[in-house]
C-alpha cells in the first residue's frame, strides 16, 4: 500500500517537536465553475525542531503519534531562511 504524502507551508512551530503544515486544495465549485481554495491543517512530527514558520515540507503519514499527530515531517524542501 502506498504511503500518503502531502506538501505544505509550516505556519506554526511554536509546540516542540510538532507542526502545523497547512495544504491548499484548490477546485472549481461544482455548480459554478469558480476556483474555491480550501485550506486543510496536519500536525506533524518534527523530531530536530528543524521546521520553521513559511518553510515548505513534504509530510508523510504515520501511525497516531498523539490524539491529533499522524504525520511526519519527510523533507524540508525550501528553508524560509531570514536574518
Amino acid at each position: 500500500m502506498a504511503v500518503k504524502e502531502r506538501v505544505g507551508l509550516v505556519v506554526s512551530d511554536k509546540m516542540d517537536k510538532t507542526v502545523v503544515v497547512a495544504i491548499e486544495n484548490r477546485a472549481p465549485h461544482p455548480k459554478y465553475g469558480k476556483i474555491v481554495v480550501r485550506t486543510q491543517r496536519y500536525k506533524a512530527h518534527d523530531e530536530e525542531n528543524k521546521c520553521q514558520v513559511g518553510d515548505r515540507v513534504r509530510i508523510q503519514e504515520t501511525r497516531p503519534l498523539s490524539r491529533t499527530k499522524h504525520w511526519i515531517v519527510a523533507d524540508i524542501l525550501s528553508s524560509n531562511t531570514t536574518s
